[in-house]
C-alpha cells in the first residue's frame, strides 16, 4: 500500500513544477517590455505580492520553523530569485516615480521578512509555536498574492477587454492552487490548504472574465486595425523616429 507521505511528496514535486510555471509565466509580458523600453500598463502590483509570499513561504519551510517542508522552501526560494529579476526589469522601464514607488515597496517587503524572521526565531522556542505565527503571516500574504489580479479585472469588466488580462498567469495560479491544496489536505496543513483554495475560487474569477470577454477584446482590436490605428506609438531612437504596435496579446500580471 503506498504511504500517504509518498503521495504527498510526488504531489509536492507536481506542485513544484506548476509553481515554477507559474513564476514563468510573465516572461511574455517582460520580453514585450524590454522590447519597447517601457512598462506601459502593466502594474508591478502582482510581483511585489508575490515576492514576498514566497520569502514568507521560505521562512515557513525552513527545517527550525516547520520540519519536513523541503518542497517548500526550495521552490518559494527559486520563486524570489525570479520576481526579483522581474522588478529590476521594472526598475530600469518606469519613470522616475514608478520606480521610487517599487522600490519603496520592496525595501519595506525585505525589511519586514527579516524583522519577522528575527522576532520568531529568537522570542520563541518551539517549531509548532515557529508554524503557527509564519504560517498566519503566510495565508494573509499568500491571499494578497492570488488577489493582486484584483485591480486588473476591475480593467477588464470596465472596457470589456482582456488585453491586460494576465491569461496564463491564471491559467497557471489555478493550477497551482490546486496542486497545493492537495499537497496541504493529504497530510492536513491548514496554513498551506487555506490561502490555496482561496486562490483557486480567484483564479476561477479571473478565467471567467477572459471567457466573457475574450470576443469583445478580438472585436475591439479587429476595429483598430480596420481604421488603421493599432496602439502605434512613436519612439525616438538615436534621433530617428520608429513605430512600435502597442496592441497587447493578452499577457500579463504572482504567485
Amino acid at each position: 500500500m503506498v504511504s500517504a507521505d509518498l503521495v504527498r511528496t510526488v504531489v509536492g514535486i507536481i506542485g513544484n513544477v506548476i509553481s515554477l510555471l507559474l513564476f514563468f509565466s510573465p516572461v511574455p509580458t517582460f520580453v514585450q517590455i524590454w522590447r519597447k523600453k517601457s512598462v506601459e500598463q502593466f502594474s508591478p502590483a502582482p510581483y511585489l505580492a508575490t515576492m514576498i509570499n514566497c520569502m514568507v513561504w521560505v521562512l515557513y519551510g525552513l527545517p527550525i520553523v516547520h520540519p519536513n517542508s523541503t518542497l517548500v522552501w526550495t521552490i518559494n526560494g527559486t520563486g524570489v530569485a525570479i520576481e526579483m529579476v522581474y522588478l529590476l526589469l521594472f526598475l530600469i522601464y518606469s519613470d522616475k516615480k514608478g520606480r521610487f514607488k517599487v522600490l519603496q515597496i520592496l525595501l519595506v517587503e525585505v525589511v519586514s521578512i527579516a524583522l519577522l524572521a528575527t522576532l520568531v526565531l529568537t522570542l520563541v522556542h518551539t517549531t509548532k509555536k515557529r508554524t503557527a505565527i509564519v504560517g498566519i503571516v503566510a495565508i494573509v500574504f499568500n491571499t494578497m498574492m492570488y488577489a493582486s489580479p484584483l485591480s486588473v479585472m476591475k480593467i477588464v469588466i470596465t472596457t470589456k477587454s482582456v488585453e491586460y488580462m494576465p491569461f496564463y498567469v491564471s491559467l497557471a495560479s489555478f493550477a497551482n492552487s490546486v496542486a497545493w491544496s492537495a499537497y496541504a489536505f493529504i497530510k492536513f496543513d491548514p496554513f498551506i490548504l487555506a490561502p490555496n483554495g482561496t486562490g483557486a475560487l480567484f483564479a476561477v474569477a479571473q478565467l471567467i472574465l477572459y471567457a466573457v470577454y475574450y470576443r469583445s477584446t478580438q472585436r475591439q482590436i479587429a476595429a483598430r486595425q480596420a481604421k488603421g490605428d493599432v496602439g502605434l506609438s512613436e519612439l525616438v531612437v538615436n534621433g530617428s523616429s520608429r513605430k512600435t504596435n502597442s496592441s497587447r496579446n493578452g499577457h500579463g500580471s504572482e504567485g
